[in-house]
């Protein structure tokens, strides 16, 4: 038996057939020329944008900043903004009462809305609509979206560090006045104001006063009742001073953290910084009829070959 893919025997029955592929071959390239014109496929117009992220991102991961981008624009919330903003239900025809609505509607924008990461570690956001000003401004409305929900993000961070900064402001300050309080307390009815300083020059005082044997005068009895004061309450005092400049120190780096981060919380920053803007597209993008029409065609022939090999084996057998 001839064997079925035999060189000779494939182009002597390709060549007997030849008016019929030749028919097929007319025919797929009218069919596919008129299907895939604008009568039966809407067309379509792409815009694109591509933005660099800011040196104000800061990292919640181990992944580089451009892909913590392209996963905070590929967000399933910022998708729900741009459907709701532009009324895309009505776009892609999608009824709001089907129990199937939402996986209608992200299949459908995940078709005309893409993101991607490209060589320059720039995020390219492209858009594909039957209205090329409306493509060109869902380009834009998802940059904008993108910058608020990261400035969100930021918001979330830095108001959580500004609220327990300012918890332990307020404990640091309640201490704070409490032990200002024993201190004016020690210094009022006991007149201890330093003890370092006191209590070397009361020693001074005493040795000198002891020396020259006035222990029993006025100034004598008052270095002595200093002395008392100091012995008695000399040490409570140290210990409270000591913590007071403590707190104080706590209290300062505590107060440059909050003020560090309500600066922060209050910005308004732009983190996706734009590098190409979006602009409507003067000319379609999709379908490419050149392509639907060579695939159709050869499609169709390879059928064709496959179905005249097999009824000329068959006559043969």
């Amino acid at each position: 038996m001839t064997n079925f893919f035999d060189n000779q025997n494939l182009l002597e029955t390709l060549w007997k057939w030849k008016k019929h592929l030749i028919v097929v071959s007319i025919l797929a390239i009218t069919l596919s020329a008129i299907f895939s014109s604008s009568t039966f496929i809407q067309p379509k117009y792409k815009s694109s944008a591509r933005i660099y992220p800011s040196v104000n991102m800061f990292p919640f991961s181990d992944e580089s900043e451009t892909e913590q981008l392209l996963e905070i624009v590929n967000s399933q919330d910022i998708k729900l903004k741009v459907m709701d903003a532009f009324k895309l239900d009505e776009v892609y025809k999608i009824n709001r009462q089907d129990p199937l609505y939402m996986t209608y509607m992200l299949a459908e924008f995940n078709d005309n809305v893409s993101f991607k990461k490209t060589e320059y570690e720039t995020v390219e956001i492209q858009v594909l609509d039957i209205d090329p000003v409306r493509a060109s401004n869902m380009c834009d409305s998802i940059i904008v979206f993108l910058d608020r929900k990261v400035g969100n993000l930021h918001q979330t961070k830095y108001g959580e560090v500004v609220a327990i900064a300012k918890k332990d402001l307020t404990k640091l300050d309640s201490e704070i006045d409490s032990i200002n309080s024993k201190l004016d307390e020690l210094r009022k009815n006991y007149q201890i104001f330093d003890y370092d300083s006191q209590s070397k020059e009361i020693t001074k005082g005493m040795v000198k006063i002891l020396t020259e044997q006035k222990k029993n005068t006025s100034g004598g009895k008052e270095l002595e009742k200093w002395m008392k004061n100091l012995s008695e309450k000399g040490g409570e005092y140290a210990i409270l001073d000591s913590e007071i400049k403590n707190l104080f120190l706590q209290r300062d780096s505590v107060k440059q953290a909050y003020d560090w981060s309500l600066s922060n919380y209050e910005k308004k920053i732009v983190y996706g910084q734009r590098v190409q803007n979006p602009i409507p597209a003067d000319k379609k993008s999709y379908p490419i009829r050149w392509l639907i029409v060579l695939g159709s065609t050869v499609a169709a022939l390879f059928v064709s070959i496959l179905v005249v090999l097999v009824l000329d084996n068959k006559n043969k057998a």
